[in-house]
């Protein structure tokens, strides 16, 4: 009984001191979270500090350079500072990638690029070097673009419905052009399928790459952002046959959408921006802020709608959840249909 209570009595003047020393431990905390704070709005409010640089990639013309180039005019001009985008493709699109992430955490190093690039390797790319998911860390989805389905003008074919037939007919599966690991090559592999025939697909480091050969002919379709590629439809260099939005676009409305054929098959160009994880809350939030307010001006409204592209308008959180949830759906994607980068 006595040592029961001796005991009892140890742990009463454990408890006393521990909880002072809670008591002292919250109050520091409470201290360096205000701190932090503080440094956080200082460093936000004296963002940038010197050149910003956008790294897209994937080589220059395709729609993440549109699309940097696009906005870091207008950042350049409301920070007074040089905005430099620089293009560093490979590995299809996480050589870029992956320098950013290993770049200092203060937000002048940024990564620009269809996001389901990064919501699709932890399922494809499991050899990865680096993990996107935790060493990236999303601050905005700039635009939307809509995908659109080409072929090289010397297919015998005008409309989707007869590039179908086609298709089905040859002996050998027609070639399709895609940055392999995107979603323009998953969405592509997809779609086929949905269509009921294969085809052979090609990689290419970027989207400018692809319909550059699909131009000169040298592959015969392929799947990428209207963003990028309506110019070229227009100028005739390829065909346009379908598009990949949930219903027929705004900007082209004779052309038949792919979910005509394909239930619910909606897929196009997420552009948006990452930086390295541990950049602080505040200036990821002033990032996302200032793009959005350009996003909204009529300019820039006038330039992407001429693109065929839309703007976004997600909180970094909304962001976030956003690229979780494509992780899943795109994960279910590529184990349903066991599809691997050789």
């Amino acid at each position: 009984m006595q040592t029961v209570n001796a005991l009892s009595t140890g742990r009463d003047k454990l408890k006393s001191v521990t909880l002072s020393c809670l008591g002292m431990l919250i109050t520091l905390a409470g201290v360096a979270v205000g701190t932090s704070a503080l440094a956080q709005t200082d460093s936000a409010a004296s963002f940038p500090e010197r050149q910003v640089r956008i790294v897209v990639p994937f080589p220059a013309g395709g729609a993440s350079d549109i699309v940097a180039r696009l906005f870091a005019k207008e950042l350049g001009e409301t920070w007074k500072q040089t905005v430099l985008v620089e293009n560093k493709p490979g590995a299809s699109g996480h050589l870029g990638a992956q320098y950013v992430a290993n770049a200092k955490p203060d937000g002048h190093t940024l990564v620009l690029a269809d996001m389901s690039t990064f919501t699709m390797s932890p399922a494809l790319m499991p050899g990865l070097t680096y993990n996107p998911g935790k060493e990236l860390t999303p601050v905005v989805i700039a635009t939307f673009s809509p995908h659109i389905f080409v072929v090289k003008n010397q297919m015998p074919v005008k409309t989707f419905d007869e590039f179908i037939a086609y298709a089905k007919a040859q002996k050998h599966p027609l070639s399709f052009g895609a940055t392999l690991g995107t979603s323009t090559h998953l969405a592509g592999v997809v779609m086929s399928q949905g269509l009921g025939f294969e085809m052979n697909f090609i990689g290419y480091k970027g989207g400018a790459q692809v319909v550059s050969d699909l131009a000169g002919g040298q592959i015969d379709s392929a799947l990428n952002s209207f963003l990028a590629t309506y110019g070229m439809v227009k100028a005739g260099n390829f065909k346009l046959l379908a598009v990949a939005s949930p219903k027929r676009f705004g900007q082209i409305p004779d052309t038949p959408a792919i979910s005509e054929k394909i239930p619910n098959f909606v897929t196009g160009s997420f552009q948006g921006i990452m930086t390295a994880t541990g950049t602080p809350p505040a200036i990821i939030e002033k990032i996302n802020a200032e793009i959005q307010r350009i996003a909204a001006t009529p300019d820039v409204q006038k330039r992407l709608n001429e693109l065929g592209s839309d703007a976004v308008t997600l909180s970094p959180k909304e962001v976030q959840q956003w690229m979780v949830d494509q992780t899943a759906f795109w994960g279910t994607v590529i184990k349903e249909n066991n599809i691997k980068l050789q």
